[in-house]
């Protein structure tokens, strides 16, 4: 009798500690997923099409530290102008949590971008760029893998340039840019 009651108050207990009330960028693309004003896409590293055989040392190491991609996008209409700002004053809050550390920003006022990043400058968990601009909406993309550095996702990027990236994945996107 005693272990089942001591189990269940250590079971209460860690389901208190668990639940964390403070806001994420995940708890924030799990909740506004199905919201019909989102655009939800995962992105796995097989978008870019690539052949590994012609990869250097170095492009193999940057894309396998690479795990996949979420993306989470707004678009703007007439009549949803005042959530658009509400959503996007939600993210801009839970980017300036002290773990978000910003790279770079660009832009002025409500139109702009950000790059952030979480982890240490050697093993970067999730890099965060945020884009917004209020004709069209914002977008919110992680990036998410493992001992991910600047070095990698520099390389990454010029392996971008030579990807021949499958547009099938990305099709929910184009009603963003319409």
């Amino acid at each position: 009798m005693k272990i089942s009651v001591f189990t269940s108050a250590l079971l209460v207990l860690l389901t208190l500690i668990s639940c964390n009330s403070e806001p994420s960028l995940q708890k924030y693309f799990v909740e506004n997923s199905e919201n019909k004003d989102f655009i939800a896409l995962d992105v796995s590293p097989n978008i870019l099409n690539l052949d590994k055989a012609k990869l250097s040392a170095t492009q193999t190491e940057a894309l396998n530290s690479f795990d996949k991609m979420n993306i989470l996008a707004f678009k703007v209409t007439d009549k949803n102008k005042a959530e658009f700002e509400a959503e996007r004053i939600k993210v801009n809050t839970i980017l300036k949590d002290p773990k978000y550390q910003q790279l770079m920003k660009f832009g002025s006022g409500k139109d702009g971008a950000s790059i952030s990043y979480v982890g240490t400058d050697e093993n970067i968990e999730e890099f965060v760029v945020f884009a917004n601009r209020k004709e069209n909406g914002f977008a919110v993309v992680r990036v998410l893998g493992k001992d991910m550095n600047p070095n990698n996702i520099m390389t990454l990027l010029s392996v971008l340039k030579e990807s021949k990236i499958d547009m099938e994945q990305l099709k929910p996107l184009q009603q963003l840019m319409k």
